[in-house]
């Protein structure tokens, strides 16, 4: 079968681990050029031997999400090195876990640098490559707690949201051009994040990160008029319809 995505080239936040690594040999395996996106670069080359394993291209440039200039860098060198982008997955995501009263100002700023700051540069500064590109694609991940709400997490939650209303309104601007805007809002993923926020939770009843990696891939491969804006992605164990 032929690899649907060859010649296709992909930028993956957050792929030192967990969905960011589901999801960039997810796109591998289906031919794209992946570049590989974080700040541990220990971790970005095990994602880099995966990406290799599942006979892609990984390039990796080490990111450091709080800042801009290197969130500038990451699409410079992306685009000097392929001359094209097609997709663009914001995945990656820091929480904290406190009460409000009891949340920093630093910890606060933190979320909003990463989970929506971030997908803001990286937008931005991606949009005139993805336009070259005839589709291309933005996926934002969000998360359950970008449509509700948990207690001691509240600047996970507002940063979520952040994003979420970003990105309702970034596909508004590009509604029907090149370039298709979906987000992702998955509930409980068997990650390292997760397990900070939520030990709760029994690992057996987690969803895994190559399932989300799936939801990527079908949005990037689906042929047709049909389209889905928002995906809300819940563990079979939890409430329906969140």
């Amino acid at each position: 079968m032929a690899e649907r995505l060859a010649s296709k080239v992909a930028i993956v936040t957050g792929a030192s681990r967990g969905i960011g690594r589901a999801i960039s040999v997810a796109l591998a395996q289906e031919g794209a050029a992946v570049v590989l996106a974080a700040r541990a670069i220990d971790k970005l080359r095990e994602t880099a031997d995966q990406v290799t394993s599942a006979g892609g291209k990984p390039e990796i440039i080490v990111t450091d999400l709080v800042e801009e200039e290197s969130i500038k860098n990451l699409v410079r060198v992306t685009g000097e090195k392929f001359g094209r982008l097609d997709i663009l997955v914001n995945n990656a995501g820091v929480t904290h876990s406190a009460k409000l009263q009891e949340t920093a100002t630093k910890d606060w700023d933190l979320c909003f640098a990463v989970n929506s700051r971030a997908p803001f540069l990286l937008c931005r500064q991606a949009l005139p490559l993805l336009k070259k590109s005839d589709p291309a694609y933005i996926i934002n991940i969000a998360s359950v707690v970008g449509v509700k709400g948990y207690p001691l997490q509240s600047a996970y939650t507002a940063s979520k949201h952040a994003i979420r209303g970003m990105t309702i309104s970034l596909a508004e601007e590009l509604n029907r051009s090149n370039v298709r805007v979906h987000l992702i809002c998955p509930g409980g993923v068997d990650t390292e994040l997760l397990a900070k926020v939520r030990p709760d939770l029994k690992k057996q009843d987690l969803m895994q990160p190559e399932e989300i990696a799936e939801l990527v891939l079908y949005l990037v491969t689906h042929k047709g008029i049909a389209f889905i804006d928002e995906l809300h992605i819940r563990r079979a164990t939890s409430v329906p319809w969140f």
